[in-house]
């Protein structure tokens, strides 16, 4: 009996191929090349809300609007949901029925904190404007009444406008943030 090929190599650990052509170890990302163009181009190819949403929202303009809001940390803002340009954007109610999967993800972080020299220290900061931006955007961009967790938890929505970018301006705005940033020592 012949054996199936498997899309998958496992020689080193589960990996995936990147657009840039890199190998990513889920396993040891610490070890993996990437690039902040393979962040971009998965970020921009990956839609908030598992798809579910009005039209095409992807993850890189989610980002650049978080970086937008903040007046500390935009860059750590911009990258602070990097990781799903590896790991796709898993809903938050699947996230707590996969636990190996949070593990994975916070590995995934840390290589990406670390290659980039994000601050670890911005998380509380980022988490409010990512709610607000989360509030604004779901009155945009999902089914009526999705936001009205946001009046009852007395979130004020952040005052942004999704575009809804196609994912090849959505990346290059991406890369555009992130160079202005690099280049105002934000970064």
């Amino acid at each position: 009996m012949s054996q199936m090929p498997v899309a998958v190599k496992i020689s080193v650990g589960p990996t995936i191929t990147l657009a840039s052509g890199h190998v990513f170890d889920f396993l040891d990302p610490h070890s993996s090349r990437f690039e902040i163009e393979d962040i971009a181009h998965g970020l921009a190819h990956v839609c908030r809300y598992a798809g579910q949403c009005r039209d095409f929202y992807s993850v890189a303009e989610h980002s650049i609007l978080v970086s937008e809001v903040v007046e500390d940390y935009q860059f750590e803002a911009l990258m602070h949901d990097a990781a799903e340009a590896f790991l796709g954007d898993v809903t938050r109610p699947l996230k707590q029925l996969l636990p190996d999967f949070k593990r994975i993800e916070a590995d995934v972080e840390d290589a990406i904190f670390e290659r980039f020299g994000l601050n670890r220290d911005f998380k509380e900061v980022i988490k409010d404007a990512d709610l607000r931006v989360l509030a604004a955007e779901q009155a945009q961009v999902m089914a009526p009444g999705t936001a009205d967790w946001a009046a009852e938890a007395g979130i004020v929505p952040a005052e942004i406008y999704v575009r809804y970018l196609t994912p090849r301006e959505a990346k290059a705005r991406f890369l555009e943030r992130f160079r202005e940033l690099s280049k105002n020592g934000t970064a």
